[in-house]
């Protein structure tokens, strides 16, 4: 029996190759592999030996031969199969152990040249494992170190792997080979400026035990590449497995927290905001996120941008959450946590990314993507509009209410005072309905005035400026772009408060 090693990943690779040969096998070997095994004292044959020529072209030539590919596909229950490999003296390869050049961790570096990106694409290496995989009824193919010691164990047992085994290795190389390939094109197409194709690649991260209802079957994916704020890539500290509805809200809650640099806490319920607050510390952001509205709050989800103290963890205790998520949490804190068995305690990577992810969203029959929307702008004096110009403490307020309603479902208003959400109003038909809801919810929390209204999209006409200042408002921030922008300006005007126009919108469908 002989194997072909190859291997760019050598993590295991003596290991396995001592024990190939220590079960009777021949191992053939190529460049910095056969260097490696010789090191360690495994006895392996030349790949150029097998071939009966060099390799050429600084490696780039050397395994694409019929001595190679001939003992990988050759058929043992075909006899002319069998005759064309005695008539050109060409011995069976039983297995293929081949792992291929690094493309994506090459390109992935910084300043990468189109040189060495190039360079790290495998051509023989593809060909190997996919000639070996469509031999598999004869031929063991192996991509991934984890399954070494499965080989071994079957081959010390039954002389040779299963047919079952070796299925399974034929569609991970497969998988490998395809994985691999999407990647390069999908760099040689960015770099040559074509868009026709769109590949995705995610793993598998958790069965779901149901989707967004329980009737529906669903699964949790993630995509190879870690990025902060990710729940995909969060360490569960405690509680039950996570839901489909639980990772859509606690994905939108961490959209919100991303917006924040200074001691921040949000509370969320069905993918909107229904407290948010600054503060001098978590303790103090938490307390006012919960004050902002301790109804609906119930059965939500919580995440702040530091790590939760234990003063946090006892405040959070008495009331029923789905999701807690944190950059870190002390030692008391989760001790306190992890008292409530069921309670998802959620550990993120938060670390600030200039780097907008794409962002995609299924239809029937389609798939739209854009870039996420990471870019907010600063809310200063040169944007206003009317005749009252805003106060420092206005515009700490409209960057604050700015920040929150881009992650509200449209149509979108927030009303915030001192930095804590008063009123949200979200994902009615018309803006003076959104408008409406989260007016009567500030009143209701006790906010009477010098409040901030913030609206994710234009106001069309004066109704809603003339509504807002009868609840209290002195202060509202917009995108701005009606044809009846001059009706909000002049009402605002008429009503002595303030308006600013950002020239950006964010509408969240």
């Amino acid at each position: 029996m002989r194997a072909l090693i190859s291997v760019s990943d050598k993590n295991g690779v003596v290991e396995f190759a001592q024990a190939l040969k220590g079960l009777g096998w021949d191992i053939i070997a190529t460049g910095g592999t056969m260097k490696l095994l010789q090191e360690k004292g495994v006895e392996v044959i030349n790949i150029s030996d097998v071939t009966g020529f060099p390799e050429i072209c600084d490696g780039r030539v050397k395994t694409l031969h019929p001595k190679v590919h001939g003992g990988l596909l050759a058929r043992r229950d075909d006899e002319s199969h069998l005759q064309a490999l005695r008539e050109n003296a060409i011995e069976f390869i039983d297995m293929v152990c081949v792992n291929l050049y690094p493309f994506r961790k090459t390109i992935s570096q910084e300043n990468v040249t189109m040189e060495d990106a190039i360079e790290n694409i495998d051509i023989g290496g593809p060909s190997m494992l996919r000639s070996a995989a469509k031999n598999y009824k004869d031929v063991t193919v192996v991509c991934d170190p984890a399954d070494y010691q499965t080989i071994l164990n079957e081959i010390k047992e039954g002389g040779n792997t299963s047919l079952e085994t070796r299925l399974k290795l034929s569609a991970k190389a497969y998988t490998h080979t395809a994985e691999y390939d999407m990647c390069i094109s999908t760099f040689m197409r960015e770099k040559a400026g074509l868009s026709e194709k769109l590949f995705l690649e995610f793993d598998l991260a958790q069965q779901l035990r149901y989707g967004e209802n329980p009737h529906q079957k669903a699964k949790f994916y993630r995509q190879p590449k870690e990025v902060p704020f990710s729940l995909a890539y969060a360490e569960q500290l405690n509680g039950k497995e996570l839901s489909y509805n639980n990772i859509q809200d606690a994905n939108a809650a961490l959209c919100i927290v991303r917006e924040f640099d200074e001691p921040f806490c949000v509370g969320l319920k069905h993918m909107n905001p229904c407290g948010a607050a600054i503060g001098k510390d978590v303790a103090d952001a938490w307390n006012k996120t919960y004050e902002a509205d301790k109804v609906s709050i119930y059965g939500g989800i919580v995440a702040t941008n530091r790590t939760i103290t234990a003063e946090v963890a006892e405040a959070m205790k008495p009331i029923f959450l789905e999701i807690v998520m944190a950059p870190d949490y002390t030692d008391e804190a989760l001790e306190i946590l992890k008292s409530k068995k069921n309670l998802r305690v959620m550990k993120v990577n938060m670390n600030k990314s200039d780097v907008a992810e794409m962002k995609y969203v299924s239809v029937n029959g389609g798939l739209l993507a854009q870039d996420d929307d990471i870019e907010t702008l600063k809310i200063e004096n040169h944007m206003c509009v009317t005749d009252v110009k805003p106060s420092e403490k206005q515009l700490e307020d409209m960057n604050f209410g700015w920040r929150i309603v881009k992650h509200v479902k449209s149509n979108a208003i927030v009303v915030v005072k001192d930095g804590v959400t008063m009123g949200v109003g979200a994902g009615q038909m018309n803006r003076v309905g959104s408008a409406e809801i989260a007016l009567k919810e500030a009143k209701a929390n006790g906010a009477t005035g010098d409040l901030i209204l913030a609206s994710d999209g234009f106001l069309p006409f004066g109704d809603t400026v003339a509504m807002a200042v009868e609840y209290g408002v002195t202060a509202i921030v917009q995108p701005g772009g009606s044809i009846r922008d001059e009706e909000s300006i002049e009402k605002a005007n008429e009503k002595g408060i303030t308006m600013l126009f950002t020239g950006m919108r964010h509408f969240k469908h």
